[in-house]
């Protein structure tokens, strides 16, 4: 055995701790790797005693501080808890694919092959599977691809809001399409994605967000014609009008479900205040409903788009109004 071999096992580690922090995974490492440094198993748990110089973080994993772990460390110890095979989904792979609209938690939830023999402990959640992604890599972490993150998050959600919040902002940000998340519920268990599935049919109905599937059923209340969702409307000459969340196309009337966390800024009220100038210059009516009254008061809602359609049905239609299926390039003065 080489010198520096004998003076590891017979504590010199001690002297070169900076060996122990280059085998961890920012800070924290499995305890069995400390061993195989010359660390005594005994020494590793003693120093993680209340008031010691390390921390254990989850089982077998070990802090090398006794500060407290920020979420970097408490991610990089559940990945050595679930094994090297171990891939982050759920939540924490969605936020580190970008998004915004997850759920505020904070565990951390691995897939691991179906063989492995780890549980879940304190914030870890693992989920053995047959059905092991690729992973893909998001600031030196192994995650899921975003529609099985996706996926694994909502399945574990029961209320619609926040399913519909995350589902909506992932396929209208283009990072996966509503087709992609069905292949990969059929491909799986379907235990959890009643609520998935519904959203889906929304946003396959055209709904962009939760406030737009909310109008598409007070707007089935009314009776009315079916509307059109989210088309792009210009002026006979093929300038930008609006595109508005629904609209009456036989009798030229526009439904915007406008929210005050949208109108808050001077830039976005300007550009409201635009909007329904370009409206009333096409001769174009518009109902403005605030999205948390589609709940609260879908009778009253329900009324005034009856009420508005009557009033639209009951002058001419505007002429040479111009529908398109795409997002506005060019805008009326």
């Amino acid at each position: 055995m080489r010198t520096d071999d004998v003076a590891m096992h017979r504590g010199g580690w001690a002297k070169r701790r900076d060996e122990l922090l280059v085998a961890s995974r920012d800070g924290a490492i499995k305890a069995a790797t400390l061993v195989s440094l010359g660390v005594p198993e005994r020494t590793v748990y003693r120093r993680c005693v209340p008031g010691g110089p390390w921390r254990r973080l989850l089982p077998g994993v070990v802090l090398l501080s006794d500060a407290a772990p920020t979420w970097r460390q408490q991610v990089s110890a559940a990945l050595l808890y679930g094994g090297p095979d171990a891939i982050v989904t759920g939540v924490e792979a969605c936020r580190r694919h970008g998004l915004v609209n997850v759920p505020d938690e904070r565990r951390v939830h691995l897939l691991v092959p179906h063989g492995r023999k780890v549980h879940g402990s304190d914030y870890v959640i693992v989920e053995r599977t047959v059905r092991m992604p690729e992973s893909v890599t998001r600031h030196d972490v192994p995650v899921a691809p975003l529609d099985r993150a996706v996926l694994d998050t909502c399945r574990r959600l029961r209320a619609v809001e926040p399913v519909s919040a995350l589902v909506s902002e992932a396929v209208q940000r283009g990072r996966v399409r509503p087709g992609w998340l069905r292949y990969e519920m059929e491909r799986g268990s379907r235990r959890g994605t009643a609520v998935v599935r519904e959203v889906l049919k929304d946003i396959e109905g055209g709904a962009r967000s939760i406030a737009e599937a909310d109008a598409m059923r007070v707007w089935a209340r009314t009776g009315l014609p079916t509307l059109e969702w989210n088309v792009v409307l210009r002026c006979p000459d093929g300038r930008y009008i609006a595109t508005p969340d629904g609209w009456a196309d036989e009798v030229g009337m526009a439904w915007e479900i406008d929210s005050f966390a949208f109108h808050f800024s001077r830039d976005d009220y300007a550009r409201t205040v635009a909007r329904n100038s370009r409206y009333a210059a096409a001769g174009v009516v518009v109902v403005q409903t605030l999205p948390t009254r589609l709940r609260s008061e879908p009778d009253a809602v329900t009324a005034e788009l009856r009420a508005a359609y009557r009033a639209a049905a009951a002058r001419p239609r505007p002429a040479g109004l111009r529908l398109e299926g795409r997002h506005p390039d060019v805008e009326c003065p």
